[in-house]
């Protein structure tokens, strides 16, 4: 009897999966900003229970109090606001605005890219060219430009977001779906009598939502700075609801005074966005199983 190393490769009744999630625990960077972003996501939920304060209750007796102050662990906003509670319940608003664009792009996106480079031809390069339209201008410009047409607030600002990475998706999902196309096993599939439809979702989206997936974690970073962003400018979430990027608006006249606490919800946004994009490049590396 004898003792070896566990091979990385799964036992054949595992498959794929389970070999990027065994890669994906050996990635450090990876797993600690997945636990950031779950502590985050934790705080958000259970804002209602572990939140010492009343996120809207106001006090212009106790305006700005500096960071460690007794009674307030992060201080106080502008208007006597305890900052950790608003912070908190801060990441709900600022975790949906980020994560929701992301989804619904990539739903749309990968079924429009599916379709269009399945189908390819004249129907593929109109619906590429027209999407193209969308790459003349930056992701920023673009967000704001669309937010500003359909006016302030949370919903508008979700659809221009939507509109902003759903392009970027059908680019993916439509190149990987052409070269999937060519595949001789797709020919068999046809051959042997298989729809349309059959093979899509069988053999070709299998292929495709590995790709496209791994994409779109990385564009969960950019969404949450743009959704911030709009915020900020006024054309995302209204006050007095907390969300991160608003926050950091209306704070903007105490940064001379409290400069800790304006900086705040600016430190929040940017630990969410780098944690999730250092995720998306664990996952990233885990899926490469032939590395």
């Amino acid at each position: 009897m004898h003792t070896h190393k566990p091979s990385i490769l799964p036992p054949a009744n595992k498959g794929y999966w389970f070999t990027v999630f065994q890669q994906l625990k050996g990635e450090r960077i990876a797993m600690i900003s997945a636990g950031v972003v779950l502590l985050i996501v934790a705080a958000a939920l259970f804002a209602p229970w572990i939140a010492p304060a009343d996120p809207f209750k106001a006090s212009m007796l106790k305006r700005l109090l500096p960071v460690g102050s007794e009674g307030y662990l992060l201080g106080t906003d502008e208007l006597g606001r305890d900052m950790l509670t608003r912070l908190m319940y801060g990441a709900r608003l600022s975790l949906l605005m980020g994560v929701l664009p992301v989804f619904f792009a990539f739903v749309m996106g990968t079924s429009i890219g599916l379709f269009a480079g399945y189908v390819g031809g004249r129907t593929n390069m109109l619906i590429m060219r027209v999407l193209d339209i969308f790459y003349a201008f930056p992701s920023v410009l673009l967000a704001v430009a669309i937010s500003g047409a359909l006016g302030p607030g949370m919903s508008n600002s979700l659809i221009a977001l939507t509109l902003v990475f759903v392009p970027q998706v059908v680019r993916v999902a439509e190149s990987v779906t052409t070269q999937v196309r060519q595949l001789d096993y797709l020919e068999a599939a046809r051959m042997s009598g298989a729809g349309t439809f059959q093979i899509i979702r069988i053999q070709v989206l299998g292929n495709v939502l590995g790709p496209v997936f791994v994409y779109s974690t990385g564009l969960l970073s950019v969404s949450m700075i743009l959704a911030s962003g709009l915020s900020f400018l006024g054309l995302g979430v209204k006050p007095p609801e907390p969300e991160w990027g608003l926050m950091l608006n209306t704070l903007r006249s105490a940064i001379y005074k409290a400069p800790l606490t304006a900086a705040l919800p600016g430190a929040m946004i940017f630990i969410t966005s780098i944690s999730f994009n250092l995720l998306a490049d664990g996952i990233r590396s885990a899926m490469d199983i032939k590395k």
